[in-house]
């Protein structure tokens, strides 16, 4: 099961019930924090998720907005005994940003690492998630990402017989690992199936509407894009600032159909998101209005 929820819904400055951008992904009992916006260690706390099993903060890029809230939650982590290397990644200058933010919380309790992004399209293996990472069209170097969980193939007992691979040794094969034993190699792939349908989630805000955003979200089963204007009206100045409207947003998610698309990061002078919902559903019917708190648990598919 990946459990999804919207921390903070706001771009810019928080309003009473928005803070601002953040989404955590919780996989196995890891966790991948997607930005770190003012209030994310009390949005964390009110979803009733803990510190500790934060594996990975994927910043998409250096606004404030995005990674303030970053101090406050690495002096949480500490203060709750966290002594497990925190990976930071995000574009290039994200060493020195997160070294001066660091000032005001010396002597943490545990490493930070942090990998600054410059390539066109960056691949890592993390909190039990394959993430790529690529470069989106906005004011500044940002990222959207794509977090995938992979699925195995199914264990086939009968290519374990054939093979005259002892019982005792199944389950580690299973569980992909590979056994040495009796002056054989035995691998994963002598006995299980092909790999089924994983789960995938697309995350993707500050940014103009691009095909690769389309391409990256195809098939995800839960899109979290961008909708910093619902207004069409607001379009000009979406391209002067290079966000998104709702109807961009929604074109976006037509073209790569996925499960649901789910908005967020709203302009503050967008208050209440639901009146322009109805014409964003008649461009992509599963389209929602992410709220703080808003929240999913995927689960993988029973029939694959």
């Amino acid at each position: 099961m990946l459990d999804v929820c919207l921390l903070g819904t706001g771009g810019m400055m928080p309003l009473k019930n928005r803070f601002l951008a953040s989404c955590i992904l919780r996989l196995n009992g890891h966790c991948a924090l997607l930005d770190c916006g003012e209030g994310t260690q009390v949005a964390l706390k009110m979803s009733n998720f803990t510190f500790k099993p934060i594996d990975v903060l994927c910043v998409t890029h250096l606004h404030a907005d995005h990674i303030s809230g970053l101090p406050g939650l690495l002096l949480s982590m500490g203060n709750e005994g966290r002594t497990e290397k925190l990976t930071i990644l995000g574009p290039f200058g994200i060493k020195e940003v997160v070294r001066c933010l660091r000032v005001i919380v010396p002597g943490l309790p545990f490493a930070v690492e942090c990998v600054e992004m410059t390539a066109e399209e960056e691949h890592f293996s993390l909190a039990g998630f394959e993430i790529t990472a690529f470069p989106v069209h906005h004011r500044v170097p940002c990222y959207g990402y794509v977090f995938e969980a992979l699925r195995q193939g199914r264990f086939d007992v009968e290519r374990a017989q054939a093979a005259d691979i002892p019982r005792r040794y199944w389950n580690a094969l299973q569980h992909g690992r590979t056994v040495e034993a009796d002056g054989r190699v035995l691998t994963p792939d002598m006995v299980l199936g092909p790999a089924r349908r994983g789960l995938k989630v697309t995350y993707c805000v500050d940014t103009r509407p691009i095909a690769a955003i389309a391409g990256h979200a195809k098939g995800s089963d839960l899109f979290i894009c961008e909708g910093t204007f619902g207004d069409e009206e607001k379009r000009a100045r979406a391209v002067e600032t290079r966000h998104m409207t709702f109807r961009e947003a929604a074109k976006l998610a037509e073209a790569a159909q996925p499960g649901e698309l789910w908005l967020t990061h709203y302009s503050p002078s967008l208050v209440a998101p639901e009146p322009y919902m109805e014409q964003t559903r008649k461009i992509f019917a599963r389209a929602y209005a992410g709220t703080d708190g808003k929240r999913t648990t995927l689960t993988f598919s029973k029939d694959e």
